[in-house]
């Protein structure tokens, strides 16, 4: 959430940098405007090919976010969430299989209490249980059952692979969304330029 409210906040200087400085026909406040973006256009760019050069270094680094979100996932509220939004949405469970909870002092087998051996209420495929009322303990138990069982109760897949499928799906819609951002900011500077272009003209035969 910080990192949100940062970024949020730094976007909003650098429109108003832009805005104030064509107001003012501020050629300083322009420069910085057209540098900043220029900087952020080659990080964007440079983010994908990095991305796409390392595929397989970016999901290791995916599956341990994952499963360290599942050893802390009763401690920390925000890997909480986290893990339970990635679960519900993408209908999975754990890193690569359910089993993976066991790694979690709570669902580990040994563990004393109820939720031993059991996986959260995101894993089910049904938490509602066709009520209207959120069943927590929907999971009990869910790692003593074999698959063919588990699979009517909790989602047998990992997140990672409906990390996957979920990008795969989408790659035209988010090669679209990265073209159009990217052409704007190229737009952004072009505009920029013309514009202290207009008002060094202006100046000089003033």
């Amino acid at each position: 959430m910080l990192i949100l409210l940062t970024l949020g906040f730094l976007l909003t200087l650098l429109c108003l940098t832009g805005c104030v400085g064509a107001l003012r026909e501020n050629c300083c406040l322009l420069k910085l405007f057209s540098a900043i973006v220029l900087v952020l256009i080659t990080i964007q760019v440079l983010f994908a090919i990095v991305a796409y050069s390392m595929q397989d270094q970016i999901e290791g680094y995916l599956r341990s976010g994952i499963l360290a979100a599942i050893a802390g996932y009763q401690d920390d509220l925000d890997l909480r969430f986290i893990t339970d939004e990635i679960q519900l949405g993408l209908q999975c469970c754990g890193a690569d299989t359910y089993r993976e909870w066991e790694l979690n002092a709570y669902y580990n087998c040994s563990a004393p209490g109820v939720l031993a051996c059991g996986v959260p209420a995101t894993c089910c495929v049904d938490p509602l249980e066709n009520g209207t009322v959120w069943n927590s303990q929907c999971g009990v138990g869910a790692q003593l059952l074999d698959e063919f069982t588990a699979q009517s109760v909790i989602f047998l897949a990992g997140c990672l692979g409906g990390i996957s499928r979920w990008i795969k799906q989408h790659e035209s819609l988010i090669g679209t969304v990265a073209v159009i951002v990217v052409g704007v900011q190229i737009l952004a500077v072009f505009v920029t330029t013309r514009l202290m272009e207009s008002i060094r003209w202006h100046k000089a035969h003033a």
